[in-house]
């Protein structure tokens, strides 16, 4: 077991995109949230024995909302029940507006030493057709005080293909975060989700998004712009200076496994994935029994195993290895998928350089094809 994610599930607002499970004005449950969740921490200690945790994301939701006191309570127990690597990779995400100077010297204190800021996009008015709670003044103020905080790895989320934004504000928004030299940049197309507001104004085509051909666009001078200003790009939406890729998402892309605690996470752990109930009432009155918490269980068939391997993997730049896939199915990749993999480099959509399989940026372009092929 090397990494836990903890989901904190509140928000200051739901972004208009948003599927997450998160809630807005929910205060009166941090309380009682944060107490289970610890309970449910303690209880799962056992499953990870002595391994050594390398990586810890908080994820939300916003968990950058909850009371300070709150949070250190989850750090303490985590540190108290679980083997933490010393330099372990310690996440959290935050969204401008609720990072103040004190808020941020508390996270560095107690042990965060990477934090992932939100930000989406750079114009005011972009931001305000997402729903988000803050502007750029906030953004760059937040950033500033993360970077005095003593915060040295620092992500950026970023969006495009939002609706409404052209292919200059892309341009920009680009340009002004290079400036900034964050060692982390996740930039993300914008996926209308199903169930949110987006979505809904999708249906009444009252979304006004950018063509294709402008999304694929956008991607690709992300591609130039972030190269040449020496990000390294290991996996589709990512792009990091030397030394700074995210260990704990390379947890997830890699298949290995993980724990999840709070609201709806999800584990993988022993060939099993599980997850936590996603009602609210239900989570707090389990009182962190795992047996009441859990929302499903799901055995994975060797099939299923060898198929996330392949599809998970290929979105990292450095492609999968036969060597590993040898080593962890006790069969080689070409007897299980030799016929897919043919025709996929064939379709220059993948190629193959020793040992390894990765996408072209072709195969980037059209990866959903790629991945389908697989399952």
């Amino acid at each position: 077991m090397n990494s836990l994610y903890i989901h904190i599930p509140f928000c200051i607002q739901k972004c208009l995109y948003c599927d997450f499970t998160s809630f807005a004005n929910k205060e009166y449950l941090y309380a009682d949230y944060t107490d289970i969740l610890i309970k449910e921490l303690i209880q799962k200690a056992t499953l990870c024995h002595n391994e050594v945790i390398h990586t810890i994301f908080f994820g939300g939701g916003t968990p950058t909302i909850l009371p300070i006191s709150f949070l250190q309570k989850i750090m303490n127990t985590i540190f108290q029940y679980y083997n933490v690597l010393n330099n372990a990779e310690i996440t959290i995400e935050a969204n401008p507006g609720t990072l103040s100077s004190s808020v941020l010297s508390a996270l560095h204190t107690m042990g965060f030493c990477r934090i992932s800021i939100g930000l989406q996009a750079w114009q005011n008015e972009l931001l305000q057709k997402l729903g988000r709670i803050h502007n750029r003044t906030t953004f760059l103020k937040n950033y500033d005080n993360a970077r005095k905080a003593g915060f040295e790895n620092i992500n950026i989320d970023i969006m495009f293909s939002l609706p409404e934004q052209t292919y200059s504000q892309w341009q920009q928004t680009l340009y002004s975060i290079l400036h900034l030299q964050p060692e982390h940049i996740s930039a993300y197309s914008l996926i209308i989700e199903e169930g949110t507001p987006f979505y809904h104004f999708y249906q009444q085509n009252k979304l006004l998004l950018p063509k294709e051909q402008t999304d694929r666009a956008m991607y690709h001078l992300t591609q130039q712009l972030l190269a040449q200003y020496g990000y390294h790009q290991y996996e589709i939406s990512n792009f990091c200076k030397k030394g700074y890729e995210s260990r704990h998402n390379k947890v997830y892309w890699q298949t290995k496994q993980y724990l999840g605690f709070g609201l709806g996470a999800h584990s993988y752990y022993k060939n099993k994935r599980f997850y936590n109930t996603y009602d609210m009432q239900k989570y707090i009155q389990s009182k962190g029994n795992t047996s009441l918490l859990t929302g499903g269980v799901e055995h994975l068939t060797i099939e299923q195993l060898q198929s996330e391997f392949m599809f998970m993997g290929l979105r990292m730049t450095k492609g999968i290895s036969e060597y590993t896939f040898q080593k962890r199915f006790g069969v080689s990749i070409d007897s299980i998928y030799g016929k897919q993999l043919s025709l996929l480099i064939e379709q220059k959509l993948l190629q193959k350089q020793q040992g390894h399989y990765y996408l072209t940026n072709k195969g980037i372009d059209l990866s959903n094809i790629v991945f389908c092929a697989f399952v």
